[in-house]
């Protein structure tokens, strides 16, 4: 029998404590990466990030001061050479906070520099905008709105690396030209009161662009040549939804003709991350993150040997470290489970950026530019069964859950289209559902339009009875689906012990994740205690959830191994 909808609560939890002989059979999970506008995908990493060096401003070569600090870091850094001598052709992605100030920027040339001297090449260089950039010029298009131009701070930002690394006139002549244009362009919108979407990805480009010609700039300074590029330059292209822009597919045969024909191999391209341009010229952006895609898809178009993403953690994590200290490193994921983590919360990698690399089988490793001696996450084609039971936990809160029954006589066929029929009229996207022939469960992110949720509400009343529940939560468990019934043992036991309720649970489609939908105040206590089981070897559990024979006896806590 096919159980397609389920209410999980804690008598399922005693079934599987029983360890019942009873079929079990999840459902599938519906993915849909809503659109978000650039303003609205707000990634704040700042909690991961390492203590800033000590001040000062010596870059002697001797081994003292910064470079010195730095380079005692390095002493175990992997060799790029293969087996044959040849050098491993990379591309490599830093984003803001890797990029900050102009401290960090000496920091990652240098290491930049370092992987070359350990064999790397590497082929293109992608960059985010410095620090907090980009979201200071989204203020900056607010504040003229109100009537108010002011740049001063990004100029300082700017200005203060042009006269550390004391750049070329020529080069500070073009990064103060981007400036003074994106000053103009802020007093054209406090004359119009108007920004559209088209203008704010222009706005917003102004920081990657110059970020660019300042790493390029620094890194012809110590010796390794490079050449800053604005993306369309090197073939990323794409379609006109400004804010959320989709990579053409003309896009990869222009960004290998770029590389072989246009661009020395001997060369560092510095390519800029999250923009590009649409057919009609105009700047684009690829969304907040996108920066993730244009590496992938640079890497995955010249068939590269490794794409390396430096970020400010040692690669991929087995929970958030915000809520568990314990969280360790996972050394190697496979392309589906890396998906997987970012659609549900993980905020690593850009959920669409590993479609590139799995298209074209080139590894992603992701790093950490503070910590580069860190062996990072290897994201890979796997054969074989995982590693481990669970690869990952990961959540996204504040999700709402929506209990849709069917009031009237309909087939399974006419009932859940008339459901999507009107869900995709109002632009909202599930990320996991649950359904019956007569009815169906599924959830709605925070990132929803409140109105659009009430017009599809309204609408779904007409023909069902739709119960909405706030405040709730996603937990997702990255996993080999091969072995559900061992995970959900684990799982439902800490549950019962916790008095966790589960209100609606389904399986990926693709065969990677199990997801419970459970009540925000709940999420923190289930994280923990199944990362307890599931990394850290012990599980808190009740005795007497260990046999329904137990029920009556009294309630102490104790630690079981966990295989």
């Amino acid at each position: 029998m096919r159980i397609s909808s389920i209410s999980v609560t804690t008598a399922i939890a005693s079934a599987f404590l029983s360890y019942s002989t009873n079929a079990f059979s999840p459902v599938a999970n519906t993915n849909v990466l809503s659109s978000s506008r650039v303003r609205s995908s707000k990634h704040d990493l700042s909690f991961l990030r390492m203590s800033k060096e000590e001040d000062g401003d010596d870059t002697r070569e001797d081994g003292s001061g910064e470079i010195g600090k730095f380079r005692e870091g390095l002493s175990i850094t992997r060799s790029g050479l293969k087996t044959n001598g040849e050098k491993t052709d990379v591309t490599m992605k830093f984003g803001g906070s890797s990029l900050a100030d102009a401290n960090r920027i000496l920091h990652v040339t240098e290491l930049i520099k370092s992987q070359i001297e350990a064999g790397y090449r590497p082929r293109a260089v992608i960059c985010s905008a410095m620090g907090k950039t980009t979201n200071s010029l989204l203020s900056a298009g607010d504040f003229a709105l109100e009537g108010r131009v002011n740049v001063d701070a990004i100029r300082t930002l700017h200005q203060a690396a042009i006269e550390e690394f004391q750049i070329k006139d020529s080069v500070a002549e073009e990064i103060n030209h981007l400036l003074d244009e994106c000053e103009d362009m802020l007093n054209g919108v406090r004359l119009l009161q108007e920004l559209s979407p088209k203008s704010l990805d222009q706005l917003v480009s102004y920081g990657e662009r110059c970020s660019v010609r300042i790493v390029a700039a620094r890194l012809n300074q110590i010796g390794v040549p490079a050449q800053a590029f604005d993306a369309w330059e090197v073939g990323i292209l794409t379609d006109s939804s400004f804010g959320d822009a989709k990579l053409l597919p003309s896009s990869e045969t222009a960004v290998r003709n770029a590389f072989e024909n246009k661009i020395d191999p001997n060369v560092v391209a510095v390519v800029t991350g999250f923009i590009g341009h649409d057919p009609n010229g105009k700047i684009t952006t690829l969304g907040r993150g996108g920066s993730d895609l244009t590496a992938t898809a640079i890497g995955a178009a010249c068939k590269l040997d490794e794409i390396q993403v430096w970020k400010d953690v040692d690669g991929i994590l087995s929970a958030d470290p915000r809520l568990v200290k314990n969280a360790v490193p996972v050394e190697d994921v496979s392309y589906e489970e890396a998906s997987e983590l970012a659609y549900f919360g993980a905020q690593v990698l850009h959920p669409i950026a590993m479609q590139p690399a799995l298209k074209h089988d080139v590894p992603v490793r992701v790093k950490n530019s503070y910590n580069p001696s860190a062996k990072g996450t290897l994201i890979q084609q796997r054969t074989g069964p995982a590693p481990r039971l669970v690869t990952a936990i990961t959540c996204k809160r504040n999700i709402q859950l929506l209990d849709i029954t069917s009031t009237q006589m309909l087939g399974a066929y006419g009932f859940l289209a008339s459901v999507f029929k009107d869900l995709e009229k109002h632009r909202l996207s599930v990320d996991v559902l649950a359904s019956s022939e007569v009815s169906v469960s599924l959830t709605l992110d925070k990132k929803q339009s409140l109105q659009q949720t009430e017009l599809a509400v309204k609408e779904l009343s007409e023909y069902a009875d739709v119960a909405v529940k706030k405040d709730r939560a996603i937990l997702t468990l990255i996993t080999d689906v091969n072995r559900t019934s061992e995970v959900l043992a684990t799982v439902f036991r800490a549950f019962n012990s916790l008095d966790i309720e589960v209100e609606m649970m389904s399986q990926g489609a693709s065969k990677v994740n199990i997801s419970f939908v459970l009540k925000n105040e709940q999420i923190d206590d289930a994280i923990l205690n199944l990362h307890y089981c599931f990394f850290e070897d012990r599980c808190i559990v009740d005795p007497s959830s260990l046999s329904p024979s137990n029920a009556g006896s009294d309630v102490e806590s104790i630690v079981v191994e966990a295989k």
